[in-house]
């Protein structure tokens, strides 16, 4: 079905503040979304769920669109994320993932030893592996009816390559960098293997309809800065590059590209030279302290705790407030900095949502007041 629909005669957009914050350009309220929006913690995921695998749900453009829609249908957000995950990405490179209850991702064969870097389909087809995400966000693009604007994203290069060579979630992903160390050639191997799929994956999403782009380095802070500036911010600095330059090949627009470095403080300054739009922050740093870095150009979009939203509705409002009075309205995307967790009820996300709006709403218009 899907693949029939047009990728370039889309619904006129509605809502654009989120492009608009991301290009630095004036808003008239906060845009927020949430990192995992669109799942675990809502009911009506859990009993789409219990039918289907994780994967089978990804890999079906339909349901896929369904799951994305979710978070839209409930709560007034200012974007929309395609539902998906970063380790399809292994997968197209012929990596079996299973996502297992309670333990999350599993690799029953990951990558111990330089030479089972030759198994992986280093040339895969990405059109042919990953087609039915950009199905998916052509279909998602459609559906939305121009309501808010449609995000894709990847993993970043030494995140997957945790991923892989771990065989799974990791507190201190020593496999991984016990690479870095003993076998540094074959790392550069194995991530320039992977920086050369996620262009092109990047690139077909934003041709396939998504008006956004994040790249998550979700395993920053296990790396010291000595070894993220040279494993994973070379790579980082390619793919912003890179991606621009081959979406202007193809004679297609440009979209704002997100990097999220978790825990990654300590390498703000060199992500603020990596010609990302928009800068994601965890909860880990203070809005002033990142803006004395990155100075005044880049858009910030972060940050609140996860865990906040297990708060009371007032103590939620106050937070809103003083993360919306340290990061200002100007240049700025609300979020939380990090994803959504299970056990979250859906009624504080909608406070938040709406809190925000409110309380941005307000600032604007006592500072125009001011200003006239």
């Amino acid at each position: 079905m899907s693949a029939q629909l047009s990728t370039t005669d889309f619904p006129p957009l509605k809502n654009d503040l989120i492009i608009r914050a991301a290009k630095g350009e004036s808003v008239d309220r906060v845009p927020i979304w949430i990192m995992r929006q669109a799942g675990r913690y809502l009911p009506e995921f859990r009993e789409m769920r219990s039918k289907q695998s994780f994967f089978e749900l990804v890999q079906n453009p339909q349901l896929a669109c369904e799951v994305t829609m979710m978070p839209i249908n409930r709560f007034d957000l200012d974007a929309a994320i395609i539902f998906s995950d970063i380790l399809v990405i292994p997968q197209a490179l012929g990596m079996v993932v299973e996502m297992l209850p309670s333990k999350g991702p599993s690799f029953p064969s990951p990558l111990i030893v330089p030479a089972d870097l030759a198994k992986l389909n280093k040339d895969c087809d990405v059109k042919k592996e990953l087609g039915y995400v950009f199905e998916a966000i052509t279909l998602t693009r459609h559906t939305l009816q121009g309501r808010v604007p449609l995000i894709g994203f990847s993993g970043a290069p030494w995140t997957l390559m945790s991923y892989m060579i771990e065989g799974g979630g990791s507190n201190t992903q020593s496999k991984a960098k016990a690479w870095l160390y003993k076998y540094p050639e074959e790392s550069h191997e194995l991530l320039k293997i992977l920086t050369n799929v996620i262009i092109d994956y990047l690139v077909e999403q934003v041709c396939a309809g998504a008006q956004l782009l994040q790249v998550f380095e979700s395993h920053a802070g296990c790396l010291d800065h000595t070894l993220f500036v040279k494993f994973a911010l070379p790579y980082i600095r390619v793919i912003s590059k890179r991606v621009r330059d081959k979406l202007k090949e193809r004679k297609v627009a440009c979209v704002p590209m997100i990097i999220f470095a978790k825990d990654g403080h300590f390498v703000l300054e060199e992500l603020s030279q990596s010609h990302y739009e928009v800068i994601g922050l965890d909860w880990t740093i203070k809005p002033q302290q990142a803006r004395r870095i990155c100075g005044d150009t880049l858009t910030f979009q972060g940050n609140l705790d996860p865990c906040a939203l297990y708060a009371s509705k007032d103590d939620l409002t106050k937070m809103a407030k003083d993360m919306l009075s340290k990061f200002g309205y100007k240049n700025y995307i609300a979020n939380l900095g990090h994803g959504i967790y299970p056990d979250i009820d859906p009624e504080n996300v909608k406070h938040l949502v709406d809190q925000v709006h409110k309380i941005s709403q307000e600032m604007i218009q006592k500072d125009q007041t001011t200003t006239n």
